[in-house]
């Protein structure tokens, strides 16, 4: 088992969802982030007055999947996400070797 963690830009959330729905991948979570990188944050003008935002919002998204679908799950985020901008986002893949535990069913 693999865990994917991907940052990509917000608008492109559901692209991805619809993306990884289409492969059969019915869970994933999904975590409001900030961060930069190239990007270096950018001006903003409020009231008269420009201030920085250092610090971009982000959309990381967390699926655990199968060995197996390692390098379809990652080609297929990365073209949903794709925009052709700096900021486009980043991937991390990691094995999930913690036992999966159902804790909220009852017996």
């Amino acid at each position: 088992m693999k865990l994917v963690t991907v940052i990509i830009k917000p608008f492109k959330l559901e692209d991805v969802r619809e993306a990884l729905s289409s492969i059969g991948i019915q869970g994933l979570t999904v975590t409001e982030v900030k961060g930069f990188g190239r990007q270096k944050g950018h001006a903003e003008l409020y009231r008269g007055a420009e201030y920085s935002v250092n610090f971009l919002p982000k959309v990381k998204i967390d699926v655990a999947i199968a060995d197996d679908q390692l390098e379809e799950v990652i080609d297929i985020i990365s073209k949903a996400a794709y925009t052709g901008k700096i900021g486009d986002g980043k991937n991390f893949r990691r094995g999930a070797h913690a036992r999966y535990s159902d804790s909220y069913r009852r017996s």
